[in-house]
């Protein structure tokens, strides 16, 4: 089947976070797709409300052994499912897991620059941030990790917890096996738990794709707790559906225990079927979405390099978001992301909510139909110009 991926549907303003701007705005910011998602997790949400009766749900043995199946086809590893936990999202899975496997004043660490509402999952919950700030190469445009600081800031014992990011958002880094295992040698040496946001990792270009943590050597694997989504590989982030996969069974009883005294457990009536749909009947759609990303990606990049050259891509093998230098152009990314909106309508993300060296950087996502990335690039074009 050939699905569509070239029709922009104009009329999602009013309830959606990405869409509800001004009328000559463009929004190329949250990340969410401008794709209708697979045609067979529509049909089987059609299916689930035509039959007319919403009472309380269960996670069926049918859910966990989709997740499972779908991780073992498409990254070559398999989950045990008695390891998974459904809750309604990764972030909400990440704040309990702050809630309830740190303490209050407890520093929980991040690799900046990373997605800004870690941020909030951590402060908003009495916790403290501490950075492990990804080193950038200004030559080369890439992103690694430091790790003697890394392991600096893991044995200082209010250290309790690390979020990862894998692949991460917004550099689009895939961490190799190598890197992973020092992480997670490193969680072990220090009693940190090491929380991985893997939201992001169907969607990747290299050959091998990203690297789950559970897919770790067992001897690894007794502090680390992994949250995986439909959510952005089928732009159905609004089914608020996730799978928290903890292999330790101690750890798995906490976290499943702060899930449900939270009421963050228990699934909305679409839910179930959508991720079943997705995890069993999605593979070619993911497989056509991949290649359309590709396609806008080298739109983008041969665009930038004929007519913004001081744009320079940070490359990355994952997500549908790029990562963009702008330090050549100026050292205020928030006046110049303000500047781009009022004098274009063009919306792109400031890189300085992210933390880090951001403010260097811009995001853009790029996934979206032809006509949009060519309109917000004719855009991009005019608003650097006319700032410069």
């Amino acid at each position: 089947m050939d699905y569509d991926f070239e029709t922009l549907n104009k009329k999602r303003a009013g309830n959606s976070a990405k869409w509800d701007v001004g009328q000559n705005e463009l929004p190329m910011t949250i990340a969410d797709m401008d794709f209708k998602t697979a045609p067979e997790i529509i049909q089987a949400l059609q299916d689930k409300i035509s039959m007319g009766l919403f009472g309380y749900e269960e996670i069926p043995d049918e859910y966990r052994k989709a997740v499972a199946d779908w991780y073992e086809t498409e990254h070559h590893v398999r989950p045990r499912e008695d390891w998974m936990v459904f809750a309604t999202g990764v972030v909400p899975s990440i704040s309990s897991a702050v809630r309830r496997l740190t303490s209050l004043g407890d520093n929980v660490l991040v690799q900046a620059p990373v997605y800004n509402i870690f941020y909030n999952s951590i402060v908003n919950n009495g916790r403290h941030v501490v950075s492990n700030d990804l080193f950038y190469d200004q030559v080369n445009h890439q992103y690694s990790i430091d790790f003697d600081d890394l392991e600096k800031k893991m044995s200082d014992p209010l250290t309790n917890m690390m979020i990862l990011c894998n692949p991460h958002n917004p550099v689009g880094k895939i961490w190799t096996v190598d890197e992973l295992t020092k992480i997670a040698a490193l969680s072990l040496k220090y009693d940190v738990k090491l929380f991985s946001d893997e939201i992001h990792g169907d969607v990747t270009f290299n050959e091998k794709g990203y690297n789950p943590v559970f897919g770790l050597e067992e001897k690894y694997l007794k502090n680390v707790i992994v949250a995986v989504s439909p959510s952005k590989t089928f732009n159905v982030a609004a089914l608020h559906a996730s799978t928290v996969i903890v292999p330790d069974a101690n750890l798995r009883a906490q976290v499943s225990r702060g899930l449900n005294s939270e009421e963050l457990a228990e699934p909305n009536l679409v839910a179930i079927p959508g991720t079943i749909a997705a995890y069993t009947k999605g593979h070619e759609w993911l497989q056509q979405l991949k290649k359309k990303v590709l396609e806008n990606r080298k739109l983008v990049l041969n665009f930038l390099a004929e007519n913004v050259p001081e744009i320079k891509w940070v490359q990355g093998d994952a997500t549908y978001l790029l990562w963009f230098d702008v330090s050549k152009i100026t050292e205020n990314v928030d006046e110049l992301t303000d500047f781009i909106r009022k004098d274009t309508g063009l919306i792109v993300t400031p890189g300085d909510v992210y933390g880090g060296d951001g403010q260097h950087f811009i995001r853009m996502n790029i996934a979206s139909p032809t006509e949009m990335i060519q309109d917000g690039l004719n855009r991009l074009q005019k608003g650097i110009n006319d700032y410069k």
